[in-house]
């Protein structure tokens, strides 16, 4: 069976093609987190949309690891600049609004930005860490996507929601470009006849089986290897071991 390739252009572009945007962050250190949650599952485009605080120190620190990602930070004064040249683009919502707009699970979100990033680029966006998104802003992304925490305590921080998502991204991602397994190969039932018939025999040479009172040898036997399933190779390593056994009986005789 052929495998399915992606050139590494492919790869690059479904990822660094996945914009994360922050809308007016107030907290330097929920940047920094972000950058760390992003790099995490492979994202590398973050863009602020008139933050509030600047990089700075503690947001240097809550990256971790992932200055690089700070270092890239875009920084914009609107949505719209943002976006604009996004042809997906996902608001997250943590409630529900007058005007319903198409809503995403956070499954279908990671699925449907995968599968559209090949395209053009496309944005996942943030709110604020106090009340989100305005309605003004979410009218600007085409879906909205909730988190459906515990309805008692919904109190996701910023980070952990970037991260979830960045998550569900992911494993779209490693779905879309996973190589699949080759096939196994499984012999024909007149292979596996013959096979059976060469058992027999040999099992009849070693005086394993007496050809007058067979038993149920062979029919527990059928059903060993039935529930085994033998793939192409194994049985052909069987009747090698066979004929191994069929010489070595022969030049004894």
């Amino acid at each position: 069976m052929m495998r399915a390739k992606f050139s590494k252009t492919v790869l690059l572009i479904m990822l660094e093609n996945i914009r994360i945007v922050l809308v007016n962050t107030s907290h330097s250190g929920n940047i920094g987190s972000t950058a760390r949650a992003m790099k995490t599952m492979g994202l590398s485009q973050l863009v602020l949309v008139d933050p509030a605080s600047e990089i700075d120190g503690q947001a240097s620190a809550l990256a971790a690891g992932a200055s690089d990602v700070l270092a890239n930070t875009r920084i914009v004064s609107t949505l719209e600049e943002a976006v604009a040249d996004c042809g997906l683009v996902v608001g997250t919502s943590a409630r529900s609004r007058t005007l319903s707009w198409p809503m995403l699970e956070p499954r279908e979100c990671g699925l449907k930005l995968i599968s559209e990033v090949a395209n053009y680029p496309v944005a996942l966006v943030f709110g604020r860490e106090n009340n989100g998104l305005s309605n003004e802003e979410l009218q600007q992304c085409h879906f909205h996507v909730c988190i459906p925490a515990n309805p008692e305590y919904s109190s996701l921080n910023l980070a952990a929601a970037v991260q979830t998502l960045c998550y569900e991204i992911r494993v779209a991602y490693l779905d879309k470009t996973r190589v699949p397994e080759v096939e196994e190969e499984y012999p024909l039932s007149d292979d596996l006849e013959r096979f059976y018939s060469h058992l027999e025999q040999t099992l009849q040479k070693t005086n394993f089986i007496i050809a007058n009172h067979p038993g149920m040898v062979m029919t527990k036997l059928r059903r060993l290897f039935n529930r085994a399933r033998p793939e192409v190779q194994e049985l052909n390593i069987l009747r090698g071991i066979l004929s191994s056994i069929d010489k070595s009986t022969h030049s004894k005789d």
